[in-house]
């Protein structure tokens, strides 16, 4: 009991306050918090001066500022003083909508909330994860309904976490590095495309619709499901390699393979060419993009908690040692590279079917720095660590935008304090344990 005093006293106040607090009041007092913002948000940033609700919770209003500072000493246009005080606006503005209200409802409606968890953790798991789940998704369509930015940054977010996840299969969990992801969402994406818009889309470039049906967007899970096998069918090229290579020469064999894919479809006009795809239909919504995810989040981490994804780290730690262990090390690693391709695809046609447009330019170089990123960001071996690291180079992405070329200087330079200090990531070689994410919380 004194070790507890002892511990509590080390903690900051801030952080003694939201002790005990679990996932359920959190993702209650977001929902209060959304549907404030629903029917106050407007009225409030108007009497703060700001022309419109801070979309990504006043971080962009702030990089605005910045970016029309630079732009102004650039020589642009002027800058005006009276910008500076979007700031402040936005900052009171997430303090009234967001924080207050947030910090209010645990104080009030925590310790009731933990007794909800507490009685919910005695539920079969798949009732208590879907009640949280519901929840969730009820913060998600209520804030996303308040613009089509906010909606649109959400879905490729989510996607975000699908595709970064699928790469951590590999580089995390096996220990390689493959650089072939990109080429992999390409083809998902394509083969995705062809489906849906060359079965039941009047377009210019794959023609006339093969049928017409009303309800043809029951077959969108199809359209997945294709595109993420011949994802996965393509990965052989790679898999097949990784049997007698590691390290740099496979890194440079996966590269390979992303530029041989990313030519391919550059190059083959029945597909576009560089013009790309367009007129997918609109059936990645964000009920369907956030149950999918959901499904791989789900999927993925059973399959690297398995037998298979302990042979997998042993892959990575000796693979000498894992043979000799009597682990089919061939198998793993087929099945490893098979199993993140087709992840990647599914995520490559969420991520066609959300912008109805594709092009070979999307998944270059750019693309695979960006889900590097979020994956060595987030940490290795981590289905947590992925989910975080998606989270949080796709706000900060999004957040910086207004900056221009000078976006690709921050985030490098993070990720240069990351590698110094975390070498593998914030959250590496953490499991993702549903159970204890959704139960009780020690009391304060």
């Amino acid at each position: 009991m004194e070790d507890n005093t002892i511990t509590s006293q080390k903690k900051g106040p801030i952080r003694r306050f939201f002790t005990g607090v679990p996932m359920l009041a959190w993702l209650l007092g977001g929902l209060i918090c959304v549907l404030l913002e629903r029917s106050f948000g407007l009225g409030l940033a108007n009497a703060m001066g700001l022309h419109k609700i801070p979309v990504l919770f006043g971080i962009n209003t702030t990089f605005k500022v910045i970016a029309s500072i630079i732009e102004s000493m650039r020589g642009g246009d002027a800058f005006m003083a009276r910008e500076l005080l979007n700031i402040p606006s936005a900052f009171i503005y997430v303090l009234c909508i967001f924080a207050i209200p947030m910090a209010l409802f645990f104080k009030v409606a925590g310790s009731a909330c933990n007794g909800i968890s507490r009685a919910m953790s005695h539920m079969p798991l798949i009732v208590t994860a879907a009640v949280h789940l519901a929840i969730m998704f009820a913060v998600f369509h209520f804030w996303a309904s308040m613009s089509d930015y906010r909606l649109i940054t959400l879905k490729l977010m989510l996607i975000a976490i699908l595709f970064t996840l699928s790469l951590n299969i590999i580089n995390g969990y096996m220990g390689e590095f493959s650089c072939s992801h990109p080429g992999f969402m390409a083809l998902g994406a394509y083969g995705a495309s062809l489906f849906s818009v060359g079965l039941f889309v009047d377009d210019k470039v794959l023609g006339s619709p093969v049928f017409e049906w009303a309800q043809a967007y029951l077959t969108f899970p199809l359209a997945l499901i294709f595109g993420g096998l011949m994802a996965s069918l393509w990965a052989l090229i790679i898999a097949i390699p990784s049997f007698k290579t590691r390290g740099d020469y496979l890194a440079i064999i996966s590269l390979a393979f992303l530029f041989i894919v990313k030519s391919f479809f550059e190059n083959v006009q029945a597909l576009g060419g560089p013009r790309g795809l367009s007129s997918q239909p609109d059936w990645a919504t964000l009920p369907v993009v956030f149950l999918v995810v959901v499904a791989g989040v789900w999927i993925i981490n059973n399959f690297v908690t398995s037998t298979m994804g302990k042979a997998l780290n042993a892959v990575r730690d000796d693979e000498s040692a894992a043979e000799a262990m009597t682990v089919n090390t061939r198998t793993t690693k087929m099945s490893a590279f098979l199993f993140g391709a087709f992840w990647a695809g599914v995520a490559g046609g969420l991520f066609a079917h959300v912008l109805r447009y594709v092009n070979p330019a999307m998944f270059g170089v750019q693309k695979l720095a960006e889900v590097l990123a979020m994956v060595y960001f987030g940490g290795l071996n981590s289905v947590t660590g992925s989910i975080i690291g998606a989270v949080s180079i796709s706000v900060l992405g999004e957040a910086l935008r207004p900056l221009g070329i000078f976006k690709w200087i921050c985030i490098p330079l993070l990720l240069i304090l990351v590698m110094i200090y975390r070498p593998t990531g914030l959250f590496a070689f953490r499991d993702f344990n549903i159970r204890s994410m959704f139960g009780p919380r020690e009391e304060k």
